[in-house]
């Protein structure tokens, strides 16, 4: 089959972005490759400030949801019919993230529609699955932009993603890159041949205490909901010291959320037992045996604290599952309906015994 020198693409989703349905503007965008079709973007090989301002306000768990790029197919240095595909999510600092490894690779990029999730919780989720791939194949015409037919996707997308399924309907093969896009480089020089190594994924202190702040704000939003009960204690039963009792309870709340959301991460393997909600809850009892010590609570209190305390940390850590490598959605379910029925009332319990 003979191969046209410009490659025939008729862009579907990419039409001369200048921002998205998001209001994310596209100042990544270097330049534009013509073609007898349409035009396809080229991405810059390197991060501006805002990209890098866009990874701080991602750490911080703020507007999380909304951080995308349109989904379609995307060039990188100069691509050319023979150049790897990579696919990728269209959460925007996985893209960035893949498109600053793949600096001086000439190759395309294929983004799917995962609703602004990365890649491994995509996957998860099934958006990065298989029918988003036929799909977005489809729709972008990538047989006829490219000579080849195989594509290159990240390890973690492996669950959601039926190979198989893909060469029977498409006509692609599909190759499970590693797991880190900063090896694609080594993958490509070595014949794209994954060692085990880069099928290792590592989640070692410093990527654990980088997740930290996407957890701890976020679990903020829910201080207010148990501080209500805490002031109408105080003003009813406290007259004398409502501010003391507040700032008391309110401390004490903080510290709860501290271990939850700061303390299990970073000391995860070393927290006694599996499930993260007993991790969770081994923390909070720890810090309400030690906040009880040290405020001079009676033993109602200490009751209270223990319950209240151990429960909102083990829910906090609950939902660190979801950055974890540590488990499977199978055990997040499992983890999930053992472990909700004994926190909800226990923290319930708390909040009764507060007031007596």
């Amino acid at each position: 089959m003979q191969i046209p020198d410009t490659p025939k693409w008729q862009p579907v989703q990419i039409e001369r972005i200048t921002a998205d349905r998001t209001g994310i503007r596209a100042d990544w965008i270097q330049s534009w490759i013509s073609t007898r079709s349409g035009e396809i973007p080229v991405l810059k090989p390197h991060l501006t400030l805002r990209d890098r301002l866009g990874f701080l306000r991602m750490r911080l768990g703020l507007g999380r949801m909304d951080y995308t790029v349109p989904a379609g197919v995307y060039g990188l240095g100069n691509p050319s019919p023979d150049s790897p595909v990579m696919v990728t999510s269209n959460f925007k600092m996985t893209f960035d993230i893949l498109r600053r490894d793949l600096s001086g690779i000439d190759c395309w990029i294929l983004v799917l529609d995962t609703k602004g999730i990365n890649v491994w919780c995509a996957a998860g989720k099934g958006t990065f699955g298989t029918g988003e791939l036929l799909n977005r194949i489809n729709r972008t015409r990538l047989s006829d932009l490219i000579s080849h037919r195989e594509l290159i996707l990240p390890q973690l997308g492996a669950v959601g993603v039926a190979a198989h399924e893909i060469r029977k309907k498409s006509g692609f093969r599909v190759l499970f890159g590693p797991v880190y896009s900063r090896d694609i480089r080594l993958f490509l020089d070595q014949g794209k041949i994954v060692t085990p190594v880069m099928r290792r994924v590592h989640f070692n202190l410093r990527e654990r205490l980088a997740l930290i702040p996407l957890e701890f704000f976020p679990s903020l939003k829910y201080a207010p909901l148990l501080l209500v009960p805490a002031m109408l204690k105080g003003l009813i039963l406290h007259q004398d010291s409502v501010l003391t009792s507040f700032i008391i309870d309110a401390l004490g709340l903080l510290g709860a959320i501290v271990m939850g959301s700061v303390a299990v991460p970073a000391l995860l393997p070393f927290i006694p037992g599996r499930a993260f909600s007993g991790k969770g809850a081994f923390m909070g009892f720890v810090f309400a045996f030690i906040w009880s010590l040290f405020t001079h609570a009676v033993w109602q209190h200490w009751l209270a604290n223990m319950l209240i305390y151990s429960s909102v940390s083990a829910y906090l850590a609950l939902n660190f599952t979801g950055s974890s490598t540590f488990t499977s959605m199978s055990g997040v379910y499992r983890e999930m309906k053992r472990s909700l029925p004994v926190m909800i009332p226990s923290l319930l319990a708390g909040l009764i015994i507060q007031w007596f």
